[in-house]
């Protein structure tokens, strides 16, 4: 199988949450093409998960690969961009969606001993789908659901060859934030007869970034940014609304709670300032990604012995990812794996170095073994 063909087609068609109808086919036709007795493939809405089942099955070991794209215009200069105008594989499902086709072959035609299932999950960049895929394995498919569960995810910043993680807290809890303030607009020239939302938006906007210099311990952390500010239609027209778009992250689920708390106490201070309404909508919220200390442990002691791996320690990062859900239910580790590239995550020219491909899928199936 030649995953970086597979990785270059799949990165040509990259869907948003929940509309990964091209990417399912795709990966329906790759399985298909492994034809076996032993392969189950089930679909879950645009999403599937595939079972391989084992020679003298113990338990069952996963492996999870998020299949979605993101709303992001392709700026690679590729020969195989993006034909989705203004969406792109910018955090490089697309390659991990043919590490795990690559680790699938290898079940197929090398059996372990052990059961293995490949959940192929949609909706990872939003607005979240390992929530709900995981309570449909729950209540409807209890024979699909491992025991345990493992994920990469490439790390630009990271040369190929790199894997690093930690016990423990590997990202943070996010949630989005969306606030939308209503006032009343009006021509420039008679501003006492307005309720300026320009002006209020601005004022909310700073009055937020106090929040965790005022609000939250030192010895803890948070972050809350707002990435947007949008306000009124022309320049001699007072705005009658505005909106900020953003997003809040925790290391703990009780300082996530106090921040939301703080925020909605700020709205209601600029309802009453600035006599307008203010409606807030925290989106996908995403639990943090806690990674099983024995999993974690264990990993890193393979991967130190592995020939051409260097295994790293990390740090936790505010980065969100909602296989935390997963790892609040399961034992479960989460790794990054080095892609080597010069532009960051979800950005337009991300483009990972694709020698991942030729050892990763083995470098794992030789770990399943070891399960």
């Amino acid at each position: 199988m030649d995953l970086i063909q597979i990785r270059r087609e799949l990165h040509e068609i990259p869907e948003i949450g929940f509309q990964e109808f091209k990417t399912q086919s795709y990966l329906k036709t790759i399985i298909g093409n492994m034809a076996s007795e032993r392969i189950e493939l089930v679909e879950w809405r645009t999403g599937l998960a595939v079972k391989v089942s084992g020679s003298a099955p113990r338990k069952t070991i996963g492996w999870r690969t998020d299949i979605d794209g993101l709303p992001i215009s392709e700026e690679t200069g590729l020969p195989f961009a993006s034909r989705h105008e203004g969406f792109m594989h910018a955090c490089g499902h697309d390659i991990h969606m043919a590490v795990a086709l690559g680790l699938l072959e290898l079940l197929v035609e090398h059996p372990l001993d052990n059961d293995a299932v490949i959940l192929f999950q949609p909706a990872e960049e939003g607005p979240g789908g390992a929530q709900p895929f995981l309570e449909w394995l729950e209540t409807e498919r209890p024979d699909l659901l491992p025991d345990e569960l493992f994920v990469l995810h490439i790390a630009p910043e990271l040369p190929v060859g790199t894997v690093a993680t930690k016990p423990g807290l590997l990202f943070a809890n996010t949630s989005e934030l969306f606030i939308d303030l209503r006032g009343k607009g009006g021509h420039a020239a008679f501003p006492h007869q307005t309720r300026d939302m320009a002006v209020a938006a601005a004022a909310l906007l700073m009055q937020l970034q106090t929040i965790v210099s005022r609000n939250v311990d030192p010895m803890d952390s948070a972050v809350l940014t707002i990435g947007k500010l949008s306000a009124g239609t022309v320049q001699n027209i007072i705005a009658e609304r505005a909106r900020l778009e953003g997003t809040i992250r925790t290391l703990t689920p009780e300082s996530m709670a106090s921040v939301k708390k703080r925020v909605e106490s700020l709205c209601r201070s600029i309802e009453e300032g600035y006599e307008c309404r203010v409606s807030i909508d925290y989106g996908a919220n995403y639990r943090q990604v806690d990674n099983d200390e024995q999993l974690a442990e264990s990993f890193l002691r393979y991967a130190q012995d592995r020939s051409g791996i260097q295994a790293v320690r990390s740090k936790a990062a505010m980065t969100g990812e909602d296989f935390g859900y997963f790892t609040e239910r399961l034992p479960a580790l989460m790794f990054w794996a080095g892609a080597g590239s010069e532009f960051g995550l979800h950005h337009a020219k991300l483009a990972p170095d694709e020698r991942l491909l030729s050892f990763m899928p083995e470098f794992l199936y030789d770990y399943f073994k070891l399960r």
